[in-house]
């Protein structure tokens, strides 16, 4: 049985404890290789590490952070297809998915964040001659990166890219449910003998490793669930140290009459069920306009029944597997509970039993649940799998309530080809990330987080770098001797 290890200071190192998580693939159910169950002692190790390696990362060029960084780029690159093989086995995604999204998406963080550095400037103010201003943008020190389980290396790296590109050092946890692909990010690291105690990956359950690092870092990037990032804020307030946390989400799709149905439906599949689900992103309440339901619901589910859950090897498989047995038993018993409360199961809700040693893994069909009130359970938490509910509306008034009504507010989408109405209701929504006719269309350079208890904070361009820097004002006086 293979033994992941940490990577702390350049090296790969086992866990003090010798202690070890077993780590499944949910593509079979079955235990393939197995995770440090790291402690404060490694946590400090890194930290130390970490802490020494700013001392020269941190008063580096912004052209040797962004030639190391170009070169960890290149060599994630050159690993693309281990890490798409290795991102799949491990969290259950399709391999398309993780070949067309989640392994290019970590090379394009880094590099973004490498070019990004270069162009970032700061202000200067002049006071009428009597004196100027300007601003200095300084590394904090040590930067804490917890990423989670659904984009594991992809978030991973969007957290460390920006942290390093302005010279901080990181001391990363990734999920304990997703590991394999950060394991084989540190041997890259290891490989190109990038610069020592810069990056520093450190394994473990986030009760004990991750709490030691969001205690011990200076700043803290984290993203996940709604309950820790809760906890997470606490400590970090107490210390008062810059956080930023990316939450949970129950996200509203507004289908108006005037949309067009076919990009609607089309684009309601794809944001309902992509990664199974399994993104903070996913729509997962569909609000569609009275007088366009029934056909909308036809078309909508005429496609949902079409995709096919399977072999994340196979091209043709839409769904893979749920990341987690844990996770899966949880997601249809919130379709159990919504069915008891009186919610229509028109399709799905159901386990699916693959052939052969997949068999034992963890799939499951998209499901869509009607009848249902956005004040029932299954409309105001949040699911994170293969799960819809459709609820009819008539008016702009009403729409906005309903999208509002939840204590999330991370992100939405609006069908619609008036494009006056749908701004107006893009503003008047509560979430930090609005789609028009579209859905999952990022540019990097855009802030991105939620409000209410989807988040607190923004990344993303400008946004991370600013965050993970102290803004320091400088203020020279300007004698008027030359006058005299």
């Amino acid at each position: 049985m293979e033994k992941l290890t940490n990577y702390i200071d350049g090296e790969l190192t086992p866990p003090q404890n010798k202690s070890y998580i077993d780590n499944y693939s949910p593509t079979t159910g079955k235990v393939y290789s197995l995770i440090p169950n790291s402690d404060e002692r490694d946590v400090d190790d890194a930290v130390r590490a970490a802490k020494k390696a700013f001392n020269t990362w941190g008063k580096s060029t912004k052209e040797y952070r962004y030639n190391w960084m170009m070169a960890l780029a290149d060599a994630v690159e050159k690993n693309t297809r281990d890490l798409i093989v290795a991102e799949s086995f491990d969290n259950g995604k399709p391999e398309w998915l993780a070949e067309t999204v989640d392994i290019p998406r970590c090379v394009s963080n880094i590099r973004f964040f490498a070019t990004a550095i270069l162009h970032f400037d700061s202000k200067s103010h002049d006071m009428d001659g009597a004196a100027l201003n300007y601003t200095l943008k300084q590394p904090i020190g040590v930067a804490g990166c917890i990423s989670p389980w659904n984009l594991p290396l992809y978030l991973l790296t969007w957290k460390i890219a920006p942290a390093i590109a302005v010279g901080n050092t990181v001391v990363a946890k990734p999920s304990e449910i997703t590991p394999y692909t950060a394991f084989l990010f540190s041997q890259i690291c290891k490989e190109i003998d990038f610069p020592k105690g810069v990056i520093n990956i450190v394994h473990g359950y986030g009760k004990k490793a991750g709490e030691a690092i969001v205690k011990k870092s200076d700043v803290v990037s984290f993203t996940g669930g709604t309950e820790t990032g809760k906890i997470i804020a606490k400590f970090a307030a107490s210390q008062f140290k810059k956080y930023s946390l990316e939450l949970g989400g129950k996200n509203p799709m507004v289908i108006f009459k005037d949309c067009d149905l076919n990009l609607a439906v089309k684009t309601a599949v794809k944001a309902a069920f992509l990664n199974q689900g399994q993104i903070c992103l996913c729509g997962s309440r569909i609000f569609v306009e009275k007088s366009l339901y029934s056909k909308f619901k036809e078309s909508f589910l005429k496609r949902t029944k079409a995709l096919n859950v399977g072999d994340p090897k196979n091209k043709n498989s839409d769904l893979g597997a749920i990341v987690s047995k844990q996770h899966l038993e949880n997601i249809l018993s919130k379709i159990e509970m919504a069915e008891k409360n009186g919610g229509e199961i028109i399709f799905g809700g159901e386990k699916v039993v693959l052939d052969g040693k997949l068999s034992t893994g963890y799939y499951m069909l998209p499901t869509i649940i009607e009848n249902t009130k956005n004040t029932d359970e299954i409309n105001q938490k949040e699911v994170f799998g293969p799960v819809v509910t459709i609820l009819p509306f008539s008016s702009e008034k009403e729409i906005i309530n309903l999208c509002n009504d939840v204590k999330y507010g991370l992100s939405a989408t609006i069908f619609s080809n008036n494009i006056s109405k749908a701004h107006r209701i893009a503003a008047a929504i509560d979430a930090g990330v609005i789609w028009i006719n579209t859905w999952l269309l990022r540019d990097l350079r855009i802030p991105f987080g939620g409000m209410k208890h989807s988040g607190f904070g923004r990344e993303g361009g400008e946004h991370s770098l600013n965050f993970f820097t102290e803004t320091k004002n400088v203020c020279i006086k300007i004698e008027n001797g030359g006058n005299k």
